[in-house]
């Protein structure tokens, strides 16, 4: 953002502070002018001649300071210092109008050493943050950032939010969109929002809109941490129905040998346990699915999933109905359904691959988004489109 000059060709920050309540944004100005000490234009140190220049406050203060410093500090002051005086024997001066002398003051401390105190912060923060920014002071700008961004309140956030826009502050408007999403219902009562809506219509529109995608990338996120949870059940699901089949559990095993009744229940027996009671229905039940039961339906979805990424010789997989699926697999013509039946069997498939290594995550997305074996099976299909 380019500077504001006023007719004098001085540069006036009190042009980009945001049209807010004036008890937001007022601080205390000069009662008085303050005298300045006794200064020559031109001091002379060490065999050179520095020039003195003054920076002249809105409350009529003026505060003396070496021209080099304040040109090396801000490209801004430079080119003012730079500019030819109409009379050779004038002072040069630099009005800084808009803010309080002593946040004027500050923000000449902060050239000369670089430093700027919490309580000067605290009290003068958004003022050094656009004077900061209409004398193009990086340093200062990305430190009252910071502290605009620790002071942040209901109270404060929309005039924040203004000042952040005018002053090109990214770090900072974020925080405070964020912020008024958040808590959007208690910042709608604020005086601040008020003042917005009568005075900015177009910030308070961008501000909507932020909120509605904000609640999109939300239901975005849950809808994918619900996949992905889904997918590692249906990985976890395929390892227990092989443990199964294979070693044999508590109460189901391999055709050709008992279940051990002494045997420990297996890490994942949570989902184990409700597998071997639905290979039990299904080995009973006289429904099956072409009679409409929706148990062993998924039962044989199970099954189905299981010889899709099964990668043993047919010889060897203990899995019931594994070569059966495999041969019906390859007279599919319904290139619809495969193809969304490859798509789900890709993602398990992935899910399985990085299971050891996301166990931590998995559990944690298990306690936020609790969702049973029988959920995961009668919803994979609307998933995998």
């Amino acid at each position: 953002m380019e500077s504001n000059e006023d007719s004098n060709g001085s540069v006036s920050p009190n042009l980009i502070l945001p049209l807010s309540s004036p008890k937001k944004f007022s601080g205390k100005m000069c009662r008085s002018p303050v005298s300045p000490p006794h200064h020559e234009s031109d001091h002379v140190s060490g065999g050179s001649v520095e020039t003195i220049v003054y920076i002249l406050t809105s409350g009529g203060r003026r505060i003396p300071a070496l021209a080099k410093i304040l040109a090396s500090a801000s490209p801004v002051l430079e080119s003012i210092i730079d500019r030819p005086r109409k009379h050779r024997s004038s002072e040069k001066t630099i009005p800084i109008l808009g803010v309080p002398c002593d946040a004027a003051e500050a923000f000449v401390r902060f050239i000369y050493s670089n430093r700027c105190s919490e309580e000067e912060m605290e009290k003068f923060g958004i003022h050094l943050l656009a004077l900061s920014h209409v004398y193009l002071i990086p340093q200062l700008k990305a430190k009252c950032t910071k502290a605009l961004i620790e002071r942040l309140t209901i109270e404060n956030v929309v005039d924040t939010l203004q000042l952040a826009r005018l002053c090109d502050a990214p770090d900072l408007y974020l925080k405070c969109m964020k912020l008024i999403s958040n808590r959007f219902k208690v910042v709608e009562e604020s005086e601040g929002w008020g003042f917005l809506q009568d005075n900015d219509p177009y910030l308070e529109l961008e501000i909507l809109k932020f909120i509605d995608e904000s609640e999109l990338r939300r239901k975005r996120t849950r809808k994918h941490l619900q996949e992905r949870s889904l997918y590692f059940q249906l990985s976890e699901a395929m390892d227990c129905l092989q443990h199964i089949c294979t070693e044999g559990c508590t109460s189901v095993g391999p055709y050709d040998k008992e279940p051990s009744k002494n045997r420990a229940p297996c890490s994942k027996f949570s989902t184990c346990e409700g597998l071997q009671h639905s290979i039990k229905h299904f080995a009973i039940c006289k429904k099956r699915v072409n009679g409409g039961c929706v148990r062993c339906k998924r039962m044989w979805q199970l099954f189905r999933l299981h010889s899709s990424i099964c990668e043993s010789p047919d010889s060897t997989c203990r899995v019931p109905l594994c070569r059966q699926f495999k041969i019906k697999e390859q007279q599919v013509k319904n290139k619809k359904e495969e193809a969304r039946w490859e798509l789900l069997v890709r993602k398990v498939v992935a899910a399985k691959a990085i299971s050891s290594l996301s166990l931590p995550m998995r559990k944690r997305e298990q306690q936020e988004q609790p969702r049973s074996l029988r959920d995961a099976m009668n919803n994979h299909v609307s998933v995998a489109c």
